[in-house]
């Protein structure tokens, strides 16, 4: 669009001080002749753009023009790249620090940019946490954040599935997936067999903030892993994490309505299942394989269908649907 290509060029103006038309066209990907009108328009718009005669010439934004947005703080700066969700900013602390940036670099736009992000701001909006679901406290994050930053180890005790512990943590990332916040961390230096990958490699754990319950940032610094990449970790641990997820598959015969709750209630799979699912018998039943986890998450997942389904295998999951229906039936009979 092109509001959006007036804001590249009046940036690459700013950080690289003189360009020519050609170097402009060719770094917007666009014609020599489009860089002519934009440049009429920054200048129509109050940009105080200056075309340089000659040979050497091209063009440069006025002297002191990029005064208009200096005066951010690093945390203002940082805060920025939050600006779609106001409110994971203000659970990290920078929910201030995130207007203030907003202001100042809404009053440094010239009118025609000023009035397309008022317009973005009346028409999206993001909302990262997940429907119908309680991601619960975190009262910690900010501090956990602030180490994150400043490379300081940080002692917790932490709420396990197998208990609570202490744990001295190198914080490495923030990571928020589905309206919940991780910390992804190593164990701090002692010798742990549970997280040591052998020749002195501490292994990158994901922890869950809602789960701390209590922190201390020490005074003990700590050294991040050479070309430790924040993002190329949280999705290779996404995916085994998927992988060690489902654990089997599940024969089911379904009826018409049980085939279409299968994507609401099972997502991604639930999809999958329905679009290679079989023909409907004379019933208007089809049967679908839909893959599960652990014994106890697909029975109690597999119940939520209730009479709309019937388990067909394997055996093992059958009988474990048999016997959690026959103990539902005999709390329900009526004497």
């Amino acid at each position: 669009m092109r509001a959006d290509r007036l804001i590249s060029l009046l940036l690459l103006l700013q950080n690289r001080g003189h360009m020519t038309a050609p170097e402009l066209a060719e770094a917007l990907e666009v014609s020599v002749r489009t860089i002519y009108r934009d440049i009429e328009a920054l200048s129509t718009s109050g940009v105080p753009v200056y075309a340089d005669r000659g040979p050497l010439g091209g063009y440069r934004l006025m002297d002191g023009y990029r005064t208009r947005l200096t005066g951010f703080t690093g945390a203002e700066a940082g805060s920025l790249f939050l600006a779609g969700m106001p409110g994971p900013a203000a659970d990290l602390g920078l929910g201030a620090e995130l207007t203030t940036a907003q202001l100042k670099l809404r009053a440094a736009l010239p009118a025609e940019l000023r009035e397309r992000t008022r317009r973005i701001q009346e028409r999206f909006h993001l909302d990262a946490p997940a429907w119908f679901r309680d991601a619960g406290p975190v009262p910690f994050l900010a501090q956990a954040a602030e180490a994150v930053w400043e490379q300081r180890v940080l002692r917790v005790h932490y709420r396990r599935w197998r208990g609570e512990v202490n744990r001295d943590l190198c914080p490495l990332g923030i990571v928020l997936k589905g309206g919940i916040w991780y910390l992804v961390a190593m164990r701090g230096a002692e010798a742990d067999p549970e997280t040591d990958t052998g020749a002195g490699v501490r292994a990158v754990r994901t922890y869950r903030v809602s789960r701390l319950l209590a922190l201390e940032t020490t005074e003990e610094s700590f050294e991040r892993p050479a070309g430790f990449d924040l993002s190329a970790y949280w999705a290779d641990a996404s995916q085994r994490l998927e992988a060690m997820r489902y654990q089997g598959v599940a024969q089911l015969r379904l009826s018409p309505r049980a085939l279409r709750l299968l994507p609401v209630q099972f997502g991604v799979v639930g999809q999958r299942a329905v679009e290679t699912a079989g023909q409907p018998d004379d019933d208007g039943w089809v049967r679908v394989e839909l893959p599960v986890e652990s014994q106890p998450v697909a029975v109690s997942d597999l119940l939520r269908l209730g009479a709309e389904a019937e388990v067909l295998g394997p055996p093992e999951l059958r009988e474990a649907m048999t016997r959690a229906v026959g103990v539902l039936a005999r709390r329900y009979a009526v004497s």
